[in-house]
């Protein structure tokens, strides 16, 4: 899959379960640790589990998988890590504190609903 397959594939997959205020960031001129954030939040921790499931089943039917993934513990703030592409599945309040979007704001924030129209 292509970058922009996948980044697609991941903004269906969490827009079809509800995930809130999902945001697309280009951090590839900022830093050598990934092309692309794609934050997100749930609405509760199971929320929040439950989409970072569906991403990875998801992805995984295509062959693609995460190098790493952290936080299913607390489940406040779940990291999938697909070396390109890192997704950042929040608590909403935790996302509130840490402000993610924030410490990259010089990055390339792209449009959303350019993702959710591809097919």
């Amino acid at each position: 899959m292509t970058q922009k397959e996948v980044i697609t594939r991941i903004v269906k997959t969490l827009d079809s379960k509800k995930a809130e205020d999902i945001q697309i960031i280009g951090i590839k001129d900022l830093t050598i640790i990934a092309d692309y954030f794609i934050i997100a939040n749930g609405t509760s921790t199971t929320h929040t589990k439950t989409l970072a499931d569906e991403v990875e089943h998801q992805l995984s039917k295509a062959g693609v998988n995460p190098t790493r993934v952290e936080g299913y513990n607390g489940a406040s703030w779940i990291v999938l890590d697909y070396s390109d592409i890192i997704v950042h599945i929040f608590y909403k309040e935790t996302r509130d504190f840490y402000k993610l979007e924030r410490l990259w704001s010089d990055g390339e924030y792209l449009d959303v609903n350019e993702f959710l129209g591809e097919e």
